[in-house]
């Protein structure tokens, strides 16, 4: 099952995606006021089911809605080199794994709907994308057992954690170059699990400018889904609707040889097996968005 975050003139509304001979259309929810409500009851995820089941070609086509993140997170958690193959620069990529995840976080001010453009703040000289596999928490995890912390899971989605190197090489810490306004687009709908399948069994693309610049599975991750939400769960509560961002693959030989700062007008498209995909277009802080 897909859900959405719909944007109407009423506020927000959640909707389940359901493909009616072949245009996906949204199916309003009336009897739930957000995604993470439905994500977290499976009486309501059952009544999700049955929307989706009864939709038809009346139902309006998602392609002309407007969109809000699937879900607003009330934290939103990220991994850096969780993929084999992908270290940090000067760190030989075939050394041992690391014992332990690498996380860092994205405020709240970086969230963006799955159709919004970014916009490259003045003073950003090397803004770039992270195609990603972000977790959505759909039921209370605190200090869990491994072999319980998919059970916490509600579903899965596609994050975009877009960075700006330079001021991320400026410290050690990486708040600065991650945490520009909108420079975390997420959607654009939230997969259940049943659906999403196994998440250590997703194909995670990027194209930019018609080129594939990052292929690689999620069978390749240093530290699963599971343990993630395990080792989280030991230090804080997630909560339902909380994201966790899996990490990014490493560009491919040819796309890091011709790496070019992301500019006005450019877009990027991450694309992930059975989760969709998610286009990110960039925009400079001068042109009118309206």
């Amino acid at each position: 099952m897909r859900l959405v975050t719909l944007r109407t003139p009423a506020g927000a509304r959640p909707a389940v995606v359901a493909t009616v001979d072949g245009v996906d259309r949204a199916v309003e929810l009336p009897f739930a006021t957000t995604v993470v409500e439905v994500l977290a009851d499976p009486a309501l995820r059952d009544q999700a089911t049955d929307a989706a089941a009864a939709a038809t070609a009346a139902n309006p086509a998602l392609a002309g809605l407007e969109l809000d993140p699937p879900v607003t997170p009330g934290k939103i958690l990220c991994l850096g080199y969780n993929y084999r193959g992908h270290v940090p620069d000067g760190v030989d990529p075939t050394a041992n794994d690391p014992e332990w995840p690498d996380v860092f976080v994205k405020t709240p001010n970086t969230l963006a709907g799955p159709r919004d453009a970014v916009v490259i703040p003045p003073g950003a000289t090397d803004v770039d994308y992270e195609g990603e596999v972000a977790i959505v928490i759909g039921r209370r995890a605190q200090r869990v057992a491994l072999e319980d912390a998919l059970d916490h899971v509600g579903g899965y989605t596609i994050l975009n954690d877009v960075s700006d190197r330079a001021w991320q090489r400026r410290q050690s810490q990486w708040a600065l170059g991650k945490c520009s306004d909108g420079f975390a687009p997420l959607g654009p709908w939230v997969v259940t699990p049943d659906e999403a399948g196994d998440p250590q069994d997703l194909l995670v693309e990027v194209v930019r400018d018609g080129v594939v610049t990052v292929s690689q599975s999620t069978s390749t991750t240093i530290f699963s889904v599971a343990f993630v939400v395990h080792h989280l769960s030991q230090v804080l509560t997630l909560e339902p609707g909380d994201v966790v961002s899996t990490g990014t693959p490493q560009k491919l030989p040819e796309a890091q040889d011709a790496h070019r700062p992301l500019a006005d007008g450019d877009a990027v498209t991450v694309r992930i097996s059975r989760l969709g995909e998610l286009t990110t277009r960039f925009a400079s802080a001068s042109e009118n968005l309206a």
